[in-house]
């Protein structure tokens, strides 16, 4: 499976064109076409997905668009919110690349 194979899964919706997640996994180090390899790629991946849900944050009528649940905007802008703060627990559980340090508890 190829990166950009990989973020679509996490992503699990086509908000943006191919070309504009290559950007964004190329921003975070990480080329579309490459094979996708966890141990050292699934930080990379979740702050790219991070860099963009929080895109679509910026842009509540493309989300919604594409996620039409929603019945109201306030209700979409929740629903980011929350899936930034579920990313983000998952880096942090990660803890830092090349670090003793370990997190016992997360946010």
């Amino acid at each position: 499976m190829t990166v950009l194979e990989r973020f679509k899964t996490e992503i699990g919706k086509e908000y943006f064109d191919d070309a504009v997640y290559t950007m964004y996994l190329d921003e975070n180090g990480l080329q579309a076409v490459a094979p996708y390899v966890k141990s050292t790629m699934q930080r990379a991946l979740l702050l790219t997905l991070l860099d963009c849900i929080q895109a679509l944050s910026n842009d509540i009528d493309l989300f919604r668009r594409v996620d039409s649940e929603f019945a109201t905007t306030s209700d979409a802008y929740l629903n980011l919110r929350q899936r930034i703060e579920d990313v983000e627990r998952r880096i942090n559980s990660l803890g830092e690349p090349n670090s003793i340090v370990s997190y016992l508890f997360h946010g």
